[in-house]
């Protein structure tokens, strides 16, 4: 249920009816708006009584809201959130680029990729150090140590950190050494693994299940929302269809659609929904076009040796260009000439 409260509206007035609700059983969420404040009450309101809220003279209006989220709902915050990651803003018009490579290989990989990527404008540097592979027999990452390259990066470039976290046994660590923590589609749903998310102080890259909907996927950022931790980014990385051309297909009507349901931030990451490097370009325009909030792209030395998904990494050289076009494209939108 979301209440609005009347512009102008006293503090003492608003503390008063928060009370009641808390009296309640019920958790209340407070947004500041624009020139008014609006309440999102959180859990059982089946006894609340619009009525007589309604005619509260401080009171603009009173709303049920039917989705099951509440706190990544757009309605109980209107305005968009902006996630900051180390001095990084994504959201509310502040556009993030995350690149680097797919897996953590060495220090001279790492180090170098970083340095370059920063230097064609990518704000966050991405490194996989556990790999959740479809085979056993892949690699599967360096671990601890590709966390330790990852730092030995950050060092050098200046650049804040991003990595998927697998397992609760690891959150102390990534709470430690990662700027930016990856939930990757695999674990979309891996509820235990959310929760355990949500007590974090980092904030968090939430990315879209192979198969799953708009609604279950901010349900996931709700679990880890619910945790205390709403930092959160939502990244659609393309969805499994029929189609066995591409790796996925690229879902460019939920930058769109899930702006409208949630206020959160919306990334994209053409590399995992193409898996051909040729493809990542378009799909990253497009994705820009359209209005999202940010880019994740993979970004390797050497794509023909890389140990995991070689196929849809750019080179350096690919990337600058790619970050040419891209901040034309913006600019372009925002009305600018760059």
């Amino acid at each position: 249920m979301v209440v609005v409260m009347r512009p102008g509206t006293e503090q003492r007035d608003i503390d008063q009816l928060i009370a009641g609700f808390q009296k309640m059983g019920l958790e209340v969420g407070i947004t500041n708006g624009v020139g008014c404040t609006i309440l999102g009450l959180v859990g059982d309101t089946t006894a609340v009584d619009m009525g007589k809220i309604s005619i509260n003279p401080h009171v603009e209006r009173v709303m049920r809201v039917q989705e099951p989220y509440k706190k990544a709902n757009r309605k109980f915050h209107p305005e968009d959130t902006v996630v900051d990651v180390q001095g990084v803003r994504i959201g509310g018009g502040h556009f993030g680029v995350i690149a680097g490579p797919c897996s953590v290989e060495s220090e001279e990989q790492v180090t170098g990729i970083a340095k370059a990527v920063k230097e064609s404008g990518a704000q966050l540097f991405r490194g996989g150090a556990f790999k959740p592979r479809t085979s056993p027999y892949s690699f599967q990452g360096l671990g601890t140590d590709g966390l330790d390259l990852l730092l030995e990066a950050k060092a050098d470039s200046g650049l804040p950190v991003v990595s998927e976290l697998m397992a609760p046994r690891y959150v102390e660590l990534f709470e430690e050494k990662v700027d930016l923590v990856q939930i990757g589609a695999r674990n979309m749903q891996n509820f235990d693994l959310l929760k355990e998310v949500g007590k974090m102080s980092k904030p968090v890259l939430l990315k879209r299940g192979l198969s799953n909907t708009y609604e279950e996927w901010i349900m996931s950022a709700e679990y880890i929302m619910a945790g205390g931790n709403e930092n959160v980014i939502l990244c659609e990385r393309g969805v499994r269809t029929f189609e066995t051309f591409t790796r996925n297909t690229l879902d460019l009507s939920a930058i769109p659609a899930v702006r409208r349901m949630s206020h959160l931030p919306i990334v994209v990451d053409p590399s995992h929904a193409a898996g051909m490097y040729w493809m990542v370009e378009p799909l990253a325009l497009a994705a820009t076009a359209i209005g999202c909030d940010g880019l994740i792209i993979e970004v390797h030395n050497d794509p023909a040796h890389a140990k995991c998904d070689g196929q849809q990494s750019l080179t350096p050289e690919k990337f600058d260009e790619l970050m040419k076009k891209v901040n034309s494209l913006r600019a372009w939108r925002e009305g600018r000439q760059d």
